[in-house]
């Protein structure tokens, strides 16, 4: 399947050479060289993602991520950055975006974490789940009661529950609002309640890449769901353990 990519980038060398490796990987691409021919591509083609610049003239990339999420428009989008400090990259996240790469970076990263976003929003087949516990009428109450969440696709783990086919999240009575990667990375350590998942299976399950001990992608997420989950007189549910991962639990 032929996937198409809209690529908004103002520096004319960058945006050629994504633009060449991209068709070569098989890409559909429109490119463009700022936000307003983005937003205007955007709304024209409906690519299947986006690849977006964060310092671009007029309309940079982050007022782009807002306006397109602002409109409801959930297509998957990865900014490319040349800001390293945390607090910009929350910056493009709190925008609406899905994920990013730091300039200068290697372009089979890019393809990469493309692809991750892509998986993320092909649905899984129908029907390709076995029988939960106590589908046979074996099991008591408790795991009828697991089962039929696990059917729903909802899933509970402490005062959180997740409601995987509508990508809904609440702590408690309080909805969490969250981006497509936050949501998937708060629902993987939910199932896992208790688990310690180490980095690389994270990064293999969220994005699909181990992008290496040098990377602070994962702890740039999971520090902004913590802001989002474990707000100030909660108790906190995300833990790190250090030198290992992370893990969803009560202490």
């Amino acid at each position: 399947m032929t996937h198409s990519v809209l690529l908004a980038e103002d520096d004319r060398p960058i945006r050629t050479a994504l633009e060449r490796a991209l068709t070569l990987e098989g890409y559909q691409v429109t490119a463009v060289a700022d936000g307003i021919q983005a937003l205007a591509a955007a709304h024209r083609e409906r690519p299947d993602v986006i690849l977006l610049d964060v310092m671009m003239p007029g309309i940079d990339g982050l007022q782009v991520c807002q306006v397109l999420r602002a409109e409801q428009d959930r297509t998957p989008i990865l900014m490319l950055t040349a800001r390293v400090e945390t607090a910009d990259r929350i910056a493009g996240l709190d925008a609406g975006a899905d994920d990013y790469v730091v300039k200068p970076f290697e372009v089979e990263e890019v393809f990469a974490r493309l692809r991750a976003l892509l998986r993320r929003t092909t649905p899984d087949p129908a029907g390709t789940a076995g029988p939960g516990p106590g589908a046979d009428g074996a099991g008591g109450p408790e795991e009828a009661d697991e089962a039929r969440l696990a059917d729903s696709g909802v899933v509970e783990a402490a005062d959180l529950r997740i409601d995987g086919p509508s990508r809904r999240a609440w702590r408690g009575e309080r909805e969490l609002e969250l981006t497509r990667t936050e949501f998937e990375l708060l629902e993987l350590l939910a199932r896992n309640a208790g688990i310690v998942l180490d980095h690389s299976t994270i990064y293999d399950r969220i994005w699909g890449y181990d992008f290496g001990p040098g990377s602070k992608n994962l702890a740039v997420y999971v520090g902004y769901l913590r802001r989002k989950v474990d707000v100030p007189g909660s108790r906190p549910l995300i833990h790190t353990v250090r030198g290992v991962g992370y893990v969803l639990r009560e202490d």
